[in-house]
């Protein structure tokens, strides 16, 4: 298969994969090593080809680690670093938000009647808990969050 790309398109493309692999980077999970391999083949025979079809101010080669990757110039200002970015954060935000509803609700109902609720379940009956939670960290972040160790532990 043979495809043309403009030089625009072209930077697209190494966004989008390289926004992929590093989303993939994430998935430790056991098993998972040989969807992360195919990914990291992917961008490497995308991002060298690149390179060698005259966009080497997108692409730079680590000596080190042997590979090829978008330059650190090109990554500060690109679309995909900013998506990657957002990303990370509305992750963070949204899994906070979820765990702390979670962890309140099965505190009130018990550990194994909330371990038998399905997950559309939980979103219901967690949904004022979250709300709370939302404006909370929208106005203060994490300013006010805190743990409080047992007695003995901190």
């Amino acid at each position: 298969m043979h495809l043309r790309f403009t030089d625009k398109e072209l930077a697209t493309l190494v966004e989008m994969v390289s926004l992929a692999t590093s989303v993939a980077m994430w998935n430790r999970k056991p098993g998972a090593e040989e969807g992360l391999a195919a990914f990291e083949g992917m961008e490497q025979k995308i991002l060298e080809k690149v390179k060698h079809a005259g966009q080497g101010s997108l692409i730079e080669f680590d000596e080190e680690k042997q590979v090829h990757q978008v330059s650190l110039e090109y990554q500060e200002s690109s679309f995909f670093q900013e998506c990657y970015d957002e990303f990370r954060n509305e992750c963070f935000w949204e899994e906070l938000v979820i765990r702390l509803a979670d962890r309140d609700l099965a505190r009130v109902i018990g550990k194994s009647a909330w371990e038998n609720l399905t997950e559309e379940q939980r979103r219901e009956r967690t949904e004022k808990i979250e709300k709370r939670y939302w404006e909370e960290l929208t106005t203060n972040g994490i300013d006010r969050v805190a743990v409080i160790f047992p007695p003995g532990e901190g």
